[in-house]
């Protein structure tokens, strides 16, 4: 947002002011100033000088040479290419040693053999203009000879560049940055009356109707109507504002519709109303496939989530974006209808998106604009017109609403207020603090100015205050609380913990993205109907292959190796900590953390399991049992075991299938683990308990046994765990043998038993009575033979 200063003395005694003060004030009251430009930029030393006469260039016939008086006892000689260049024309002319905008340097000089004492200027030579210039500025005849052009065109003026954020489209206006100054600085602020103009009798409302069909998309819509319009150029003070603020000059009609935007931040148009059928407003819902030309002559396919202005018969505009050319304001109009309006800033920033014309109009419906800013506005627009002495405005207003927005009342709570600020202000100084950015506080109640839709509560009230009393003068002290360390949560050292488990046990980190191609599950040949199908669909997915959220993080594991294995990698082994996501209706997705483990080519399954098995030593994860299935169509039969903690299924181990294998191209044996995270950390002990140096010698037992080849080590465990009596301290397993004098499918297994008590020296009886039970577990339970 553009703010020229002059215009700030509109509404208040600003007086002369050092620029960098107002830009840090104005800054730290909570309107960011980008920075300041002179309008004119770098130009200076820049004349007004009458041509005395034309002579055409002895040696060019597209240069002719002028003789210019420019307020010396001589006239200067210049040589231009200019077309547009008579005799008793007025022009800018840059001397000798002079600068344009934009930095260049003018010097006398020859061209083509003849001296030329300076240049001619042009609108963008000057910075009254951002489009290249066909031609030099012809100024007024009355323009008087030999002043700076620059204090006599206004170039001198400052122009402050705003940053304003989208909660405050107040703002977004001449008069609300007047408002935040004036509070700023402690000036009287006032808004001239807009009403005081003259009308004639005649009623606006014989002279055009107005309908709106849905109240949610035009909460409220007034009407002025003007007769006997003169189209013509707009003053040059107003023309220099508008250039100011960056808007090109068209007309004296649209002018004002662009100058009270700027102004009043109300984007206004400005019907031709005999170009209007039926001499009627209607807003509503546009028609699917329903075309309009815009005012730039382009063609324009609405839809029905867009808000259309249409008379008796069609479209005349896009509410909020722009208007159409069917009914635009021409040199043959001679009644126009104004429109203020305020227009549902969702739909209006969709259409303006869907159609492709941001405009200022929809930039500021989009932020959603105060309903009551309409009258001072539209009225605006009429005095302005009555002003330039172009056109009559008739009486009284076309007015269509629905229910509009109530007064925000919040509680006015000093104490409170300096308790959350930390600061001690009076009653008084809060209440002219407010009253200086038009809040109205009674009693205990603040009413809340309509324009500030971003005020909601206590606090905003609080923030208002201190950013006009002043940032820098809240005190510094210190925080009345205790300083606490940060650190990681129990999961998050859990999650470190695994990964340098793994990466101590050689294991590389690998990253992989969260979204994956559906397809992945049939390489890995997951069956129909697995609960790994339930995938959670991307709505906008960079392609089929990146579609849904993964289920597994398997596929993504196989991929990296494949990649790994296509670069001519020996082997690999890595290891990932991630997230996989589970759809079960209309809630949010399982999102589940999961450990997957892969490797090829560098250790076999119970290097796999070691791995695994170091993960429980290391959280504390007790009683493990890993059982064999056949049924993982994506593992080995035989080499695949699901793994419990309790009753609690942890996850899955083994080599991969050669079918999955095969499918990933991979002609090596893979091994993979995927583990999860949350039943590892619910089943984890992480309390270290101190246990003393045993003080009684220990009695060692070795026992071999057969058994069938169906029978895990596991289910023999279990029988030491169930028998143990109470002294069983430990047992290993060292040595498994197979062969013919043992028996078809049958297997010789040996341990290690240590049994030890803590309170004596166990005899062999006892050692015996134990061991009896054990054997005796081992030949009921698993039909074991003592070999």
């Amino acid at each position: 947002m553009n703010l020229p200063m002059s215009w700030l003395r509109d509404y208040m005694n600003i007086g002369e002011i050092d620029t960098k003060e107002y830009e840090h004030k104005m800054t730290m009251s909570g309107s960011k100033v980008e920075g300041t430009e002179r309008l004119g930029g770098e130009a200076e030393n820049i004349r007004t000088g009458k041509v005395l006469k034309v002579d055409k260039h002895p040696d060019a016939d597209k240069l002719v040479v002028c003789q210019v008086e420019v307020g010396e006892s001589e006239p200067i000689q210049i040589v231009t290419a200019a077309t547009n260049v008579f005799e008793g024309a007025i022009v800018p002319v840059a001397m000798h040693k002079s600068t344009v905008y934009g930095g260049q340097k003018i010097t006398r000089g020859k061209l083509r053999g003849v001296v030329s004492d300076g240049m001619f200027c042009s609108t963008d030579e000057l910075g009254t203009s951002k489009e290249r210039a066909t031609g030099i500025l012809i100024l007024p005849e009355d323009t008087p000879i030999g002043v700076d052009v620059c204090e006599y065109l206004g170039l001198d003026e400052k122009i402050v560049e705003f940053e304003i954020t989208s909660n405050r489209p107040d703002c977004m206006s001449i008069i609300g940055l007047a408002r935040e100054t004036a509070a700023t600085f402690g000036y009287d602020f006032s808004i001239p009356d807009p009403t005081a103009y003259e009308k004639i009798s005649e009623k606006a409302e014989d002279n055009a109707t107005v309908e709106v069909l849905d109240f949610d998309l035009c909460p409220r819509f007034l009407g002025k109507v003007v007769k006997n319009v003169k189209i013509g150029p707009s003053p040059e003070w107003m023309q220099r504002r508008l250039a100011a603020c960056g808007i090109r000059a068209i007309n004296n009609i649209v002018d004002i519709t662009n100058y009270v935007m700027l102004e009043y931040g109300q984007p206004m148009h400005a019907y031709d109303l005999d170009c209007v059928a039926g001499k009627k407003i209607v807003v509503r819902r546009a028609k699917d496939g329903e075309i309009l030309e815009t005012l730039d002559d382009q063609e324009r396919v609405l839809n029905s989530s867009m808000i259309c202005i249409s008379d008796a018969e069609k479209a005349i505009g896009v509410a909020g974006v722009m208007g159409g050319a069917n009914s635009e304001v021409k040199d043959t109009t001679t009644t126009v209808l104004f429109e203020a309006a305020t227009f549902n800033g969702t739909s209006v920033r969709r259409a303006a998106k869907a159609l492709g014309m941001r405009t200022d109009a929809s930039a500021l419906f989009e932020k959603g604009l105060d309903v009551y800013n309409l009258d001072g506005a539209i009225e605006r627009a009429c005095q302005l017109i009555s002003q330039m002495g172009a056109g009559d405005v008739l009486e009284g207003t076309i007015e269509v609403k629905g229910d509009l927005k109530e007064t925000i009342i919040l509680p006015f709570e000093p104490e409170k207020m300096n308790a959350f600020l930390g600061m001690d202000i009076s009653r008084n100084e809060m209440i002219d603090i407010l009253a200086s950015l038009e809040f109205k506080v009674k009693g205990d109640k603040v009413i809340v100015p309509t324009f500030r839709g971003d005020i909601e509560s206590m606090a905003d009230i609080a923030e208002e205050v201190a950013r006009i009393y002043g940032y820098d003068r809240i005190p510094t002290t210190l925080m009345d609380t205790a300083v606490t360390c940060g650190g990681r949560t129990p999961q998050q050292k859990a999650e470190a913990k695994i990964k340098d488990i793994l990466v101590a046990d050689g294991y590389d980190e690998i990253i992989t993205y969260s979204f994956t191609d559906p397809k992945e599950n049939e390489l890995l040949a997951i069956p129909e109907g697995d609960t790994k199908y339930n995938f959670v669909k991307i709505l906008n997915p960079l392609g089929e292959e990146n579609s849904v959220m993964r289920t597994s993080m398997l596929p993504s594991m196989c991929e990296v190796l494949k990649t790994n294995y296509n670069k001519r990698i020996p082997s690999a082994s890595l290891f990932e900590l991630g997230n996989i996501y589970i759809n079960i209706g209309e809630q949010l997705p399982d999102e589940r953390k999961t450990v997957s483990i892969g490797m090829y080519g560098s250790g076999d399954f119970y290097d796999l399991k070691g791995a695994v098995e170091n993960i429980f030593d290391a959280m504390g994860v007790k009683k493990v049992k890993y059982v064999a299935v056949s049924d993982n169509a994506t593992f080995h039969p035989g080499q695949c075991a699901e793994i419990y903690c309790g009753d609690k299924k942890i996850g899955a181990m083994g080599q991969a299938h050669p079918f999955v294998a095969a499918n990933y191209k991979i002609n090596a044996e893979i091994y993979l683990a995927e583990l999860d995270f949350a039943t590892i950390f619910e089943c984890a002990d992480s309390k270290k308990t101190y246990k003393a140096l045993p003080k009684f010698p220990a009695t060692t037992r070795d026992i071999a046994m057969v058994v069938d080849e169906t029978v895990n080590v596991g289910d023999i465990a279990e029988i030491f765990e169930a028998e143990m009596g109470g002294i069983l301290e430990s047992y290993a397993l060292f040595d498994i043998y197979r062969g013919a004098q043992l028996g078809e499918n049958k297997k010789s297994v040996a341990y290690s038993l240590v049994f030890r008590a803590n309170d004596r020296t166990l005899t062999d009886d006892e050692v015996n009575a134990v061991m009896e039970k054990i054997l005796a577990g081992l030949k009921n339970t698993l039909n074991a033979e003592l070999r």
